[in-house]
C-alpha cells in the first residue's frame, strides 16, 4: 500500500513538473466567440438568459410535453415526436423575436443617424453625440444609449463603451455605424456629416424595399407552416382512437412517425430556404 501511494504521488509530481514546462495562455487572452445560441439571444434582445439556461429550458419543455402527451395518448412514439416540437418551441420564439426586433431597428436606424449627424454638426464630441441619444433618440433605443453613457462616464474609455454598445444592440447595421464612428475618431476626417447623410438615405431606401419584399414573402412562409402543421393535426385527431394508438405503438408505426417527422422537417426547411431573403450578417463584431 505504501509503495503504491508513493508511486502515485511521484507520478503526479512528475506530471506537474512536465505541465509547468509549457506556457498556458491567460484566460483573459483567450478569444471566445459567442455561439449560435448566444447570438440568437442577443439578436432577440434577451440579456438575462444564458445559452445554458436556454438549452435547459428546451430540454425541460421537451420532457414536459413528452409526459403530457404520453399521459393523454399512452403512446411513446407520439409523445416523442411532439416532445421534439416542444423542445424546439423556445428557439422558434426567439427567432421570431429576433426577426421582429431587427425589422423594428431597421426602421429606427435612419432617425438615429440623423440625430448623430445633427449633433456632430452642432459641434458636440462624438461620445456626447451618442450619449444624447439616450434622451433625444428613438424611444425604443434610449435605454441602450443610456447604458452606453453610464459605461463611458464610469470608465472614460470610448472604444470599450462602443464594444459594449455593439454587444447590446447585436445588429449588423449598428456594427457598421459604430465602426464608422470609431474609424472617424481614430483617423479624423471632415466628411462625417456627409457620410452619415448618405448612410441615412441608404438605410431608408433599404428598409422600404425590404418591407415590400417581406410582405410578398409572407405567403410562402405561411404556406410552409400550414403544410407542416396539417399532417400532425390530423395525427392528433387519429390519436383519439384506440386502434390508431395501438398501430403507432408498434415498431412499424414508430418508423412511420419518424419518417413523417423527417420529411416534414426537410420540406419545411427547403420551403424556407426557397422563400428566404438575404440576411445581413454581423461581420464587424
Amino acid at each position: 500500500m505504501i509503495t503504491a501511494l508513493a508511486g502515485t504521488v511521484g507520478g503526479v509530481g512528475f506530471f506537474l513538473i512536465w505541465w509547468s514546462c509549457w506556457e498556458t495562455p491567460a484566460r483573459g487572452d483567450r478569444e471566445r466567440k459567442p455561439g449560435r445560441l448566444a447570438d440568437l439571444l442577443a439578436a432577440a434582445g434577451v440579456d438575462k438568459v444564458s445559452p445554458r439556461g436556454l438549452a435547459g429550458t428546451c430540454l425541460g419543455l421537451g420532457i414536459f410535453v413528452a409526459l403530457v402527451f404520453y399521459a393523454l395518448s399512452r403512446s411513446w412514439p407520439i409523445a416523442g415526436c411532439f416532445s421534439l416540437f416542444g423542445a424546439w418551441l423556445p428557439i422558434t420564439i426567439l427567432r421570431w423575436r429576433a426577426k421582429k426586433r431587427m425589422a423594428m431597428l431597421r426602421q429606427l436606424w435612419p432617425d438615429v443617424v440623423d440625430h448623430l449627424r445633427s449633433a456632430i454638426r452642432a459641434g458636440l464630441p462624438m461620445p456626447e453625440a451618442l450619449i444624447q441619444l439616450g434622451d433625444k433618440g428613438p424611444e425604443e433605443l434610449r435605454p441602450v444609449f443610456r447604458e452606453f453613457g453610464a459605461d463611458y462616464r464610469a470608465g472614460g474609455q470610448f472604444d470599450g463603451s462602443l464594444n459594449e454598445l455593439k454587444q447590446r444592440l447585436a445588429d449588423p447595421v449598428a456594427d457598421r455605424i459604430i465602426e464608422a464612428l470609431r474609424l472617424t475618431r481614430e483617423v479624423g476626417g471632415s466628411d462625417l456629416g456627409k457620410l452619415l447623410g448618405t448612410l441615412a438615405e441608404f438605410l431608408r431606401e433599404n428598409a422600404r424595399t425590404r418591407s415590400e419584399l417581406e410582405a410578398r414573402q409572407s405567403w410562402t412562409i405561411n404556406a410552409a407552416r400550414l403544410a407542416v402543421a396539417a399532417p400532425w393535426i390530423v395525427m392528433l385527431l387519429l390519436a383519439t382512437r384506440p386502434e390508431a394508438i395501438q398501430a403507432y405503438n408498434t415498431p412499424v408505426g414508430a418508423v412511420v412517425l419518424l419518417g413523417g417527422l423527417v420529411v416534414s422537417l426537410i420540406c419545411y426547411t427547403v420551403m424556407l430556404k426557397i422563400g428566404a431573403l438575404p440576411q445581413d450578417e454581423r461581420v464587424l463584431r
